[in-house]
C-alpha cells in the first residue's frame, strides 16, 4: 500500500486530507482498480468505494462524493430550497458526516440515479469515547439527511428514504444482548428519536415552502427509560415538537432498507435492525485468510470481555420479531426481511466438488457471486453446525427497491421453510428454470453457464453445492430468450412442496370454471 497527500479542494473539509491509495476490486471476478480513501480507513472501505463508483477507472472518495453533493446543491438552489450560503452549509455538513463515517447516501446516489435515493446513518459512529451517545449530533445528522434527500429531488419528492444501520453494533457496544428487553428499549428509543427529528425537519421545510401533509395527532409512546442516558427524554421531546407544528412537507421519511456497499463504506456491519452476524469475520492478508473479531465483538469486549459470547449469541426468530415490533410504530415503512450488509466479498476458500463436479469458489461465510444476464448477483447462505443449509439472502446490484424487497421477502420465506424442515430438494425442483429477467449468460460460476432467471441460477447453484445434484442441465439459449415459452411442467404452480392429490371427481369440478373462461 502506498500513501500520498490528499486531494486538495480549497475551502472545504477535503483540503489537506491525507489519502491512502490501494488497488482493489469490488468483486473477485473484476480487475482491481485504483481507489483513494482517507488514511486509516480499512481496505474493506476501499472495496466498498470500488463497488459504489461506476466504471473501472480510478475512484477517489472526495471526487466521487463531490459529484452527488454537487447535484443536490444545484437542484436545491434551483428549486429555491436554500440560497448559496445554505448550500455551502449543507455541503460541508455532508462532507463531515462522510469523513466521520456517520452517514452516506445509498449506492443509487453514488451511481448518479435519483430514483429510490436513500441516506443511511451508522449508529455506532455516534458513540462517544466515554460510552455515551451523541444525541444532539444524531438529531442534526437526521435533519441533514432529510435536507439532502429533499434537495436531491429538487423539492419534489413527498416520500424520502432515511434510515439507520448497525443497531446490533450499537447494542454490542452497550453490552446488551439483542434478545433482551433493554435492547428493545434502546431500539424503540432510537427509532422514536429518528422519527421525531426527521418529522421535525420536515415541518421546518414546510414552514418555508408550504405543508403538504398533516401531522400525526397520536404518537406511540417511546420507552420511559433506556440504557442510553437522555435518549428517552430526547425522543419524547422530538416527537412532541414535531406534533405541535401545523403540517409536514413529506408523507414518508423513515425507512429501513436492505444494505448495499454504502453501509460497508461507513464500517457498518449489519443493515437496519438485523442482529449481529457473529463474533468473527474472515479477512485476507498477505499470508492468507485469517479470522478476526468483528467490530461488534471488539466493542463488546471493551465493556466486558467475558460476555462477548453471550452478547453476540445467535438470535431466535421470536427475538427478531419482538425487536421489530418495538421499532415498527415509529417507522413510515415496514422494514424488509433482514439481510446482512452487502459489502465487499470476503476471501474465497476452495470447497471440494461434489461427485466430480467443477468446484465453485465459495466465500467464507457462504457468499456466492455471479453475473446473470449482465446483472451482478450475490447470494449469501448460512448453515447449521452440521453444514446443512438454513438461510439464504440476495443482493442485486442493478434492481429497483421494489424488486429487491420482493427478493428479500422470497429469501426470508425460503429460509423459514428450511429452518422448519422443508427439504432443499423440493425448493430446487420448484424454482430451477423459472423464467423472468434478468436471464441469459452467467459469468463467475464455472458450473452454470446460462440461467433463465436469478432464481434458476440460485437454486441450481444450491443444488450443486449442498445436494451434489447433476440432474439439472444447462438451459438452451432459446430457453433464456425473453419470449421463451414455458414447458407444461413449468406452467404448474411454483410451490416448494407437492400438493395433495385430488380425487377425479373433485378435479373435474375444479377445472370446469377455468374451462368456461376460455
Amino acid at each position: 500500500m502506498t500513501r500520498t497527500p490528499g486531494t486538495r479542494i480549497m475551502g472545504t473539509l477535503w483540503e489537506g486530507l491525507r489519502l491512502a491509495r490501494h488497488k482493489l476490486s469490488a468483486d473477485p471476478d473484476a480487475a482491481p482498480r485504483p481507489v483513494a480513501i482517507p488514511a486509516g480507513w480499512e481496505e474493506e472501505a476501499g472495496q466498498a468505494l470500488a463497488a459504489l463508483v461506476p466504471g473501472e477507472g480510478p475512484a477517489s472518495l472526495p471526487r466521487a462524493a463531490e459529484a452527488w453533493i454537487g447535484r443536490a446543491m444545484t437542484r436545491g438552489q434551483k428549486a429555491g430550497l436554500f440560497d448559496a450560503r445554505g448550500a455551502i452549509h449543507l455541503a460541508e455538513g455532508l462532507r463531515a458526516m462522510l469523513l466521520a463515517r456517520r452517514g452516506a447516501p445509498g449506492a443509487e446516489v453514488w451511481r448518479g440515479q435519483s430514483q429510490e435515493a436513500r441516506y443511511v446513518l451508522n449508529l455506532p459512529a455516534f458513540l462517544e469515547p466515554d460510552g455515551g451517545f451523541d444525541l444532539e449530533g444524531y438529531q442534526e445528522a437526521v435533519a441533514l439527511g432529510v435536507r439532502f434527500l429533499d434537495a436531491l429531488s429538487g423539492g419534489k419528492a413527498t416520500r424520502l428514504r432515511l434510515g439507520f444501520a448497525d443497531l446490533a453494533g450499537l447494542l454490542a457496544a452497550l453490552g446488551l444482548s439483542y434478545a433482551s428487553e433493554e435492547a428493545r428499549a434502546v431500539a424503540a428509543g432510537i427509532s422514536a428519536l429518528t422519527r421525531g427529528a426527521a418529522d421535525g425537519e420536515s415541518t421546518r421545510i414546510a414552514a418555508r415552502l408550504g405543508a403538504r401533509e398533516p401531522v400525526a395527532l397520536l404518537w406511540p409512546a417511546p420507552p420511559d427509560a433506556t440504557a442510553i442516558p437522555g435518549l428517552a427524554v430526547a425522543a419524547q421531546f422530538a416527537l412532541d415538537l414535531a406534533a405541535a407544528s401545523p403540517g409536514l412537507r413529506h408523507q414518508q421519511i423513515l425507512a429501513l432498507d436492505a444494505a448495499d456497499a454504502a453501509e460497508a463504506l461507513l464500517g457498518a456491519e449489519t443493515a437496519g435492525i438485523f442482529p449481529a452476524a457473529g463474533a468473527t469475520r474472515v479477512v485476507e492478508t498477505d499470508t492468507g485468510a485469517v479470522e478476526l473479531p468483528t467490530r461488534a465483538a471488539m466493542a463488546a469486549a471493551r465493556l466486558d470481555p467475558d460476555r462477548v459470547g453471550a452478547i453476540l449469541a445467535p438470535v431466535s426468530e421470536s427475538a427478531r420479531r419482538a425487536l421489530t415490533d418495538a421499532v415498527m410504530p415509529f417507522l413510515h415503512v415496514a422494514p424488509p426481511a433482514p439481510v446482512a450488509v452487502a459489502g465487499p466479498p470476503r476471501p474465497h476458500v476452495e470447497r471440494p466438488a461434489a461427485r466430480g463436479l467443477l468446484a465453485h469458489p465459495r466465500a467464507a461465510g457462504g457468499t456466492f457471486h455471479a453475473v446473470v444476464g449482465g446483472h451482478r448477483i450475490a447470494m449469501r447462505t448460512a448453515e447449521d453446525a452440521d453444514g446443512r443449509l438454513r438461510e439464504i439472502a440476495f443482493t442485486l446490484a442493478k434492481e429497483g427497491s421494489a424488486y429487491r424487497s420482493l427478493m428479500d421477502a422470497f429469501a426470508q420465506a425460503v429460509s423459514i421453510g428450511l429452518q422448519r424442515g422443508a427439504p432443499l430438494d423440493a425448493f430446487a425442483d420448484a424454482f430451477a428454470y423459472t423464467r423472468f429477467g434478468p436471464a441469459g449468460q452467467v459469468d463467475g460460476d464455472p458450473a452454470i453457464t446460462r440461467a433463465t432467471s436469478v432464481l434458476d441460477w440460485a437454486f441450481r447453484r444450491l443444488a450443486l453445492e449442498y445436494l451434489g445434484r447433476e440432474d439439472l442441465p444447462q438451459p438452451t439459449e432459446a430457453d433464456c430468450a425473453p419470449d421463451a415459452l414455458s414447458t407444461p411442467a413449468q406452467q404448474a404452480p411454483l410451490l416448494p412442496l407437492d400438493l395433495p392429490m385430488l380425487a377425479p371427481a373433485d378435479t373435474t369440478k375444479r377445472r370446469a370454471p377455468r374451462a368456461a373462461l376460455h
